[in-house]
């Protein structure tokens, strides 16, 4: 055999990303989807979701500042992160990025600020300029994805789309639990307000099954799609990701959940609580799975 042959066939597989980033996009799709939640009482006037305005905010920015920690950690040198706002690529989502992800920390901040102070006009203006703000740094993740064009797994057109319904699955899942936590132990009455978690399952409910379809989209997608995208498909229907993709991410942190929260006698803050545990365990699989996944197979 040809040395260059020999030489080409021993390049061994390497990993690009791995665990740190999968635990970042997990991170800011929480923090996006917290704080959507957030403004749906203080940005858009929705006042039985009030409650949710001050927890909302203040886990968004927590869960934003501590995202960016994962990104460094992998990057290896992250005293050379500065040459990310010198050196620009302005068709690269990595420099959007890198921008999103300092403005939308201080706009958090801010927005948090008139809240508390009771601000209502100024805290309305932030947080309508957050919400594209939080879209867009969870959003790019995705696109980061969908531009590695020789992973199969990422060639996706519905990615940034799965990545930002995903974001708000797990946000609201996380509210739910946070919600009932504060209740229970960091009131006056320790009671428990109940009908504000049964109207989070409802929307959390609705939003798995768009979760759902878009799953099953981008799975038929693949599955249609060339070669490397059909075994990438095969990999997590029937091969090593299996237990990852259909067990833990879709039957038990889709399916289990969304059959509790649609079933009436099922309506309890137990199994609501139950059900979003299931979903954040879900949803962080989901993004394992995506980027570990995706670079599981050879590249050809």
């Amino acid at each position: 055999m040809d040395a260059s042959v020999r030489i080409l066939h021993n390049v061994f597989q390497g990993e690009t990303f791995g665990f740190l980033i999968a635990m970042y996009f997990y991170l800011t799709g929480l923090s996006a989807g917290s704080f959507i939640i957030s403004t749906l009482a203080y940005g858009f006037g929705i006042q039985r979701f009030k409650p949710l305005g001050k927890i909302g905010i203040v886990l968004a920015t927590l869960l934003l500042l501590v995202a960016p920690l994962c990104l460094l950690a992998h990057a290896g040198k992250p005293l050379r992160a500065w040459h990310l706002f010198v050196y620009l690529n302005m068709t690269s989502p990595i420099t959007w990025g890198s921008f999103l992800l300092t403005i939308y920390p201080i706009n958090c901040i801010i927005y948090g600020y008139f809240m508390f102070k009771g601000n209502a006009r100024l805290t309305k203006i932030f947080g309508l300029v957050g919400i594209p703000l939080a879209l867009m740094v969870h959003g790019y993740t995705g696109f980061i994805l969908l531009f590695g064009k020789a992973r199969a797994l990422w060639s996706s057109p519905i990615m940034p789309v799965l990545f930002l319904v995903s974001a708000m699955v797990s946000g609201i899942a996380m509210m739910i639990i946070v919600t009932a936590i504060k209740d229970r132990f960091f009131t006056g009455d320790r009671k428990i307000n109940k009908d504000l978690i049964f109207e989070l399952g409802k929307i959390l409910g609705w939003t798995i099954v768009l979760d759902l379809v878009l799953v099953v989209c981008e799975t038929v997608h693949h599955l249609v799609s060339h070669r490397e995208a059909y075994e990438a498909a095969m990999m997590m229907l029937t091969g090593s990701f299996m237990p990852y993709f259909v067990g833990l991410e879709n039957l038990l942190g889709k399916i289990v959940p969304l059959s509790v929260v649609f079933l009436p006698k099922l309506k309890k803050v137990s199994w609501y609580i139950f059900a979003s545990i299931l979903v954040l365990i879900g949803i962080f699989t989901m993004r394992c799975n995506v980027v570990i996944g995706g670079e599981a197979l050879p590249l050809f």
